[in-house]
């Protein structure tokens, strides 16, 4: 019986191994021939990727710093209505002693 079990788990290895391989070729992308591998795409041929990448960045940095304007705005409003609060508490309570 284990004779038996060994070659069939033999069998199975032989016809999985190959599979396996066909499935890892037909799922790896393939190269293409218009690029070698390791071959760097010249800057000229791509100055539009270039620019709208910086012009993302400062748009993106200009909400950046609306955001922190407005952050530090609202946070200065809010200290402000704590202070007058409490300035108003305390005037309050002198009053009434």
């Amino acid at each position: 019986v284990p004779k038996m079990l060994s070659s069939c788990l033999l069998r199975r290895v032989i016809l999985t191994v190959p599979l396996i391989v066909v499935i890892v070729l037909l799922l790896a992308e393939p190269l293409r021939s218009d690029q070698e591998a390791g071959t760097a795409i010249p800057a000229e041929s791509r100055p539009c990727v270039d620019c709208h990448a910086f012009e993302f960045m400062q748009r993106a940095l200009q909400d950046l710093k609306k955001t922190a304007y407005n952050l530090d705005t609202r946070t200065e409003t809010l200290l402000l209505q704590v202070e007058k609060r409490n300035l108003c508490d305390c005037v309050a309570a002198n009053l009434l002693n």
